[in-house]
């Protein structure tokens, strides 16, 4: 008998053993009940409120739970399978196994021939889509010599030649291409169709997508460059076209972003951006396509925020509602699938302590992919700042290689599936986003509404209510309101010369001109005819001259959606500190009075400390004082601008009464801070001794410095 018999045998003996194993009785032990449970909380809150401390409101108006329970959730169980229903569950069967999310991450250098090189070097170390960023003035169909900032946000493309040099030696079709192309996707498409067909490659192999999303243009720059009725007209022409030429291609990309960095929160979001969608389909079924048709060509594009659970709940609270929107047009199982491409919400990165960005993209892309993104795009963690570099990049990219190769995500079909949290919180969300779709709706859709300014209203007083809870630290930003780092160098921005990029530019596009004429062909274009379009830009029309004549409208302006950041604020506080100080060599200088032994007064020096770092102003720390003229004596002698009283409740209502006059009396113009929340009935001792300010966790840090910066004539 061979050797792997013998140990056969003995696998079989052990396994039969166990079966022989004694039944364990677990009847000694009391079932845990919630009221125990809750009770047991309680106990260790130590009288502070159970339903305040662990129970959490959203912005969305959804409370979290501690603790999530059976009874609560089977009742909203899925009971389909992924691939199945309404797809709540994913759009596939078998998930990612065999078909794994797409790593598309965004190459946006500046000229062609470098984005072109960027783009290889990205499908060579894991990328699986060309992700190609065109700067704002591509996106506008501007001509790059009449454009004040090249490059800005991506590639700067204005002629045939410039996108033969973008597209040079790409495997087209193989990989997926990824445009964004602002207010419509006709004049890109057209000079890469060009492209591709001057170069012999195959129209009819290209996929992934070339879209336009001209309602998020409208509200994101408050107009357009062309009547919404034309663009949806040209939006028709094009999704015809590439149904018959092109038909893997998709021609509209709905992105969430604009609705996201102006800081809805995530029912908004969704709600706004599906509502975008439906008027597409409503502009493409008037103008003759079927749904069907229609639903092929749309993609949609969703920002993952900082809320990790609700990310998650929310994919999947999204599949099912385009699911049912477009069951209600008419169409088929597969037209009810959406395609979500997802990437970081760039409303919750940070200039200051950049590199923490890392930290918050592994977290939104760990959701996107539990959530079920069918692509993903992980910026870079120097965005805020600049564009990013090899490091930046390559650290982006293998987020997602790890979580694919390492982590096996791939394997897990749903894994959120079945989770009494996940589950209802996505009962709650898509309940949520249904009720704001429909409100949508009786506006009149999506563009009645902005024109009315509804969602731009609503987004704002989320972003206000944003502002406020980061004032007071309600939302913690690290490296930001919270955990300052004073040790900090500031990353290169590695600005570009504007003056050097018009130069290059200039001579890029002159050179190519110089050897065209595309009069004849341009005379001949036809808005309604893709092929016209096309024979132009292989004639040498510039984006610019296409677009013109395509037609150009003034369209009634509207009311914008700025982009924000959440840390915006605090980020132009901390720089007004850094300017003045680098000018002046000054800064707000803090001392502490540090009253007693240092177990006396750490706790509350330490809180203080990192309190007004976040202005980055001086805070001058000692190991305490026995008395209060010792106190009042150094502090005289640090010049401050503002003294910090920290000991302990118990000590100040002795303290207080003698320390704070005498400072006032060594530092004439200086703020007397106390360390801690001052007792109700002891506010207005503290007070009439002298406090002018408390400094807690409740304080409204933002306000506090900015005043102290004002009074030091910053």
């Amino acid at each position: 008998m061979s050797n792997a018999e013998l140990d056969l045998q003995s696998l079989i003996k052990q396994s039969e053993a166990q079966e022989n194993f004694p039944e364990v009785s677990l009847d000694e032990f009391t079932p845990p009940s919630f009221d125990a449970w809750k009770e047991a909380c309680i106990a260790l809150l130590k009288g502070a409120p159970f339903e305040k401390k662990l129970f959490t409101k959203t912005y969305e108006n959804i409370t979290f739970s501690p603790m999530y329970f059976h009874n609560d959730a089977e009742p909203i169980q899925p009971k389909t399978y992924p691939g199945m229903g309404d797809y709540l569950r994913g759009v596939t069967a078998n998930g990612y196994v065999c078909s794994p999310w797409k790593i598309a991450q965004a190459c946006d250098e500046t000229f062609p021939a470098e984005n072109n090189e960027l783009l290889k070097h990205e499908i060579d170390k894991g990328s699986t889509v060309y992700n190609i960023k065109v700067d704002c003035a591509t996106r506008k169909a501007k001509d790059a010599r009449e454009c004040e900032h090249i490059g800005k946000h991506g590639c700067s493309l204005t002629t045939l030649g410039d996108v033969e040099t973008l597209l040079n030696g790409l495997k087209l079709d193989t990989y997926p291409l990824y445009v964004y192309a602002g207010e419509s996707s006709l004049p890109l498409l057209a000079l890469i169709v060009a492209a591709v067909k001057k170069n012999g490659g195959d129209v009819s192999k290209l996929n992934g997508i070339i879209g336009a999303n001209p309602i998020g243009e409208y509200v994101g720059n408050g107009r357009l460059g062309q009547d919404l009725d034309k663009l949806f007209d040209e939006a028709a022409t094009v999704a015809k076209w590439t149904i018959k030429n092109a038909p893997a291609l998709k021609t509209i990309f709905v992105k969430s972003n604009v609705f996201s960095n102006g800081g809805a929160n995530d029912v908004q979001e969704v709600a706004y951006t599906i509502a975008t969608g439906v008027a597409y389909l409503r502009a493409l079924l008037d103008r003759g396509l079927t749904i069907d048709e229609a639903a092929s060509q749309i993609m949609f594009g969703f920002s993952m925020g900082a809320n990790f659970f609700m990310q998650i709940a929310k994919l999947r609270a999204v599949r099912p509602i385009w699911a049912q929107i477009v069951k209600a047009f008419g169409g088929n199982e597969e037209s009810q699938k959406i395609h979500v491409h997802g990437r970081p919400a760039k409303f919750f990165a940070t200039v200051y302590d950049p590199y923490v960005n890392m930290l918050r993209e592994t977290t939104q892309l760990f959701s996107g992919v539990v959530g079920g993104v069918d692509s993903f795009e992980n910026s870079t963690f120097d965005e805020p700042v600049r564009k990013g570099d090899e490091f930046s990049r390559r650290i982006a990219r293998n987020m997602q290689i790890i979580l694919q190769e390492e982590f096996g995500l791939l394997q897990p079909i749903d894994p959120a599936g079945g989770s009494w949290a996940v589950e209802t919180l996505t009962k709650e969300i898509k309940e949520k986003i249904w009720a704001e779709f429909q409100v949508i709706e009786s506006k009149g859709g999506i563009v009645a509404a902005l024109k009315e300014g509804y969602p731009q209203d609503e987004i704002a007083k989320v972003l206000d209510a944003r502002f406020k809870a980061a004032e007071t630290r309600k939302d913690r930003i690290v490296g930001n309101n919270m955990y300052a780092n004073m040790t900090e160098e500031r990353i290169d921005a590695r600005a570009e010369s504007q003056a050097e990029n018009m130069k290059a530019r200039k001579s890029a596009i002159e050179t190519f001109l110089a050897n065209v004429d595309a009069k004849s062909a341009l005379a001949n274009v036809k808005a309604d005819d893709v092929d016209s379009v096309i024979n132009a830009a292989q004639s040498g029309a510039t984006i610019a001259e296409i677009r013109k004549a395509l037609g150009t409208a003034d369209v009634d302006e509207i009311k914008t959606i700025e982009a924000h950041r959440w840390s915006e604020r605090f980020e132009a506080l901390r720089e007004v500190t850094e300017k003045f100080k680098a000018q002046t060599g000054d800064n707000v200088k803090i001392f502490l009075a540090n009253m007693g032994p240092i177990p006396q007064h750490k706790a509350r020096a330490d809180f203080t400390t990192g309190f007004l770092q976040v202005g980055a102003f001086d805070v001058l720390g000692n190991n305490g004082f026995k008395t209060v003229d010792d106190a009042a004596q150094a502090a005289k002698e640090s010049g401050a601008d503002a003294v910090v009283i920290c000991s302990t409740d118990a000590t100040y209502p002795e303290i207080i009464p003698a320390l704070a006059p005498k400072l006032h009396e060594v530092l004439p113009n200086a703020t007397v801070f106390l360390a801690g929340a001052a007792p109700k009935d002891l506010k207005e001792t503290y007070d009439a001794a002298g406090i002018d300010e408390y400094i807690h966790v409740k304080a409204n840090c933002y306000k506090i410095l900015q005043a102290l910066q004002q009074k030091k004539g910053m």
